[in-house]
């Protein structure tokens, strides 16, 4: 059975424990092993200082004893997907595991770029440059280019949707794979 981390800001709603267990069982009824962030993590290798060390460490544990990555890419506090998040995609290309994203936003990375800078125009060179004169990329993806690209470079893909209908197809996506290995 694939294990996959389930990497995104979900670990910050209200209520991210009901969240953990809602990805988890559409995960568990596809034939997949979920890991949350906030499922129990090995100790760590060494000494840590502080809970956020603890909670970074952990996290890099689960994603080393999963398979694959599902990274929620959904626009948090800003045009873009949440930094953690970012940060656990990279570290799982890294390792050579294969990840999926989804978002819950349909909108192409520029138009949220743009759409949250009032002063963001088409200039003279016919780019599209925000307030401060520093160009928005306009490649018509979910997100930024590299983390877009290196998903798909991964062998994975992000899927948009509302309702959880994305992260859906990555689960779909996956599952299918692991069947056609068994």
């Amino acid at each position: 059975m694939l294990r996959v981390y389930l990497a995104g800001p979900d670990v910050f709603v209200t209520q991210p424990e009901q969240r953990g267990a809602l990805l988890k069982r559409i995960c568990v009824e596809a034939g997949l092993r979920p890991v949350f962030p906030l499922d129990p993590a090995p100790d760590p290798d060494r000494p840590v200082a502080s809970l956020a060390a603890r909670i970074a460490l952990g996290n890099e544990a689960h994603i080393r004893g999963c398979n694959a990555v599902i990274a929620n890419l959904t626009p948090f506090r800003g045009p873009g997907a949440d930094a953690g998040t970012v940060y656990e995609v990279g570290f799982a290309r890294a390792l050579g595991l294969v990840v999926f994203g989804w978002s819950e936003s349909i909108e192409p990375y520029a138009d949220r770029c743009s759409a949250l800078d009032r002063g963001a125009a088409r200039h003279e060179d016919g780019r599209l440059r925000d307030s401060d004169g520093q160009e928005i990329e306009e490649f018509g993806l979910p997100d930024n280019l590299m983390i877009a690209c290196g998903i798909e470079f991964s062998g994975g893909r992000v899927f948009t949707g509302p309702n959880l209908e994305g992260f859906k197809q990555c689960v779909e996506r996956l599952s299918g794979s692991t069947q056609k290995d068994a």
